[in-house]
């Protein structure tokens, strides 16, 4: 059993800033990519930021220059610096992965998601 388990979502005010960690347990052979996305209420879900293995990242283009995704391999973590935030940043943020219990066979997790709020 795989599990992706966020935390670090609150209630800042603009301007402020929030750091998410999301810690992959379970039977794991190897994670692929890892990453970040995000829904507001009546919105799609949307790409925040992804990062490989090799530490190679993309970014939405609405948070370049304020958003860094990180991740330990060696803690199966991945990370999301969020400064300058801005309230349409609100939204719940999910964590995602690419992740192998069995050697070449790579499955999608998600995390259940935590609340980032940003007041005016």
């Amino acid at each position: 059993q795989v599990q992706l388990v966020e935390s670090g979502g609150g209630l800042v005010q603009a301007g402020g800033s929030l750091r998410l960690s999301c810690a992959a347990s379970g039977s794991i052979f190897s994670i692929n990519v890892m990453g970040w996305y995000r829904q507001a209420p009546g919105k799609q879900r949307e790409l925040v930021a992804v990062i490989t293995g090799r530490g190679t990242t993309n970014n939405a283009d609405s948070v370049k220059g304020r958003f860094t995704i990180s991740r330990d391999n060696a803690k199966n973590t991945v990370y999301l610096q969020m400064n300058s935030l801005k309230p349409e940043d609100t939204a719940v943020y999910y964590c995602n992965a690419e992740i192998s219990v069995t050697p070449g066979v790579f499955r999608e997790y998600w995390g259940q998601g935590t609340q980032v709020t940003v007041s005016s």
